[in-house]
């Protein structure tokens, strides 16, 4: 990534409210980008985008991607030169409950932003952000590649291939000819402060660690490609800028962002590591009730990112688990996190 191809650069950030979203957003304000922010209103309390101020740094629109006249005002107003669509709904297990909103989210509202994108004189580049969950697991245990085909057995898998679908038709039968490039990034387990969400492993450690209980863990036994969420923003940053400064035809339509082998771990085994990071010794137990399905192996293969873009993830697993401990124990010490958010990309950015 090039810093300075970012200074000015009109940009659209939809998620911008989300845990992922608000640190891009953190970090294309480092950078001097101009952002328009599209999302919903956070979901929980507390949660990064208002603690870290996110919206000083940004024209933020709080708005959902349903709303055909909303994001065509944001599109309008943004007159982005790049656009970043992380926007989505996120957590498999809600997918469960809430299949109908999660196919809304992911695949209509991808397809809707892609078509008011349409008009855009100034627009360079595009990138859906969908997830490794996009690809049809037959848990064969090998790493998927770009070339694996998509799937999904569960409503999340199945909407964020579908808006994978829904990206290629768009690029294919419109961007393409207009000289827009059009590209989808995957990425693996996302893990960092500022994480609230329900249902995902880290807050819900870090909420058993403030209760002084021991988490819960519902797959103890799952593994999943663990790595923390300033390596796949990179990569997300070296894409679009590659992609915007007209290298897209020489560029994957799609790249896989995600740890080293060693990244791969089981959830009891990132629940250990995490726990003897917060300095908790209350151990974890397991939930054996009967629980919505959820694949067993799931890896990925980050070769073409590191030959296309000269992307590496740059945090191990036990950096990655060290820095986002440190994030939320900073917080709970009364540091403000704004401080503790910009200092922890400072110093990923001199790795």
């Amino acid at each position: 990534m090039n810093p300075g191809f970012w200074r000015a650069k009109r940009v659209l950030l939809t998620g911008h409210t989300g845990f992922k979203g608000a640190w891009m957003a953190f970090w294309l304000e480092r950078l001097g980008a101009q952002v328009t922010g599209f999302a919903l209103a956070p979901e929980t309390k507390p949660n990064l985008f208002a603690l870290s101020q996110v919206q000083l740094g940004l024209e933020s629109r709080i708005a959902d991607l349903a709303d055909a006249g909303a994001v065509g005002a944001a599109v309008e107003a943004a007159d982005p030169e790049i656009v970043l669509h992380l926007a989505a709904q996120a957590v498999v297990r809600r997918s469960y409950e809430s299949p109908l909103e999660t196919f809304a989210a992911n695949v209509m509202g991808t397809a809707r932003l892609l078509d008011a994108l349409r008009g855009c004189e100034n627009l360079r580049a595009v990138l859906v952000v969908t997830s490794d969950k996009a690809y049809a697991n037959r848990e064969s245990g090998a790493p998927f590649t770009e070339a694996d085909p998509l799937g999904g057995d569960d409503p999340y898998s199945a909407s964020k291939a579908a808006a994978e679908m829904a990206a290629n038709a768009w690029a294919r039968s419109y961007f393409d000819a207009a000289g827009v490039a059009v590209a989808s990034a995957r990425a693996g387990n996302v893990i960092g402060g500022g994480d609230w969400a329900a249902d995902r492993l880290i807050p819900d450690i870090w909420r058993a660690v403030e209760a002084g209980r021991a988490p819960v863990l519902r797959y103890p036994e799952a593994t999943r490609p663990w790595q923390h969420v300033l390596d796949p923003l990179a990569g997300y940053l070296a894409y679009a800028e590659r992609l915007a400064a007209g290298a897209g035809a020489a560029l994957p339509r799609a790249l896989n962002f995600g740890p080293n082998d060693e990244g791969g771990l089981p959830v009891g085994a990132i629940a250990e590591r995490m726990l003897e990071a917060l300095g908790s010794t209350t151990g974890w137990s397991h939930d054996a009730a009967p629980q919505p399905a959820e694949k067993r192996v799931l890896a990925l293969n980050a070769d073409a990112a590191k030959q296309a873009l000269g992307w590496r993830p740059k945090l191990a697993i036990s950096e990655a688990l060290a820095w986002t401990a440190e994030w939320y124990r900073a917080l709970a010490d009364g540091d403000d996190a704004t401080a503790i958010t910009r200092a922890q990309i400072e110093r990923y950015e001199a790795l």
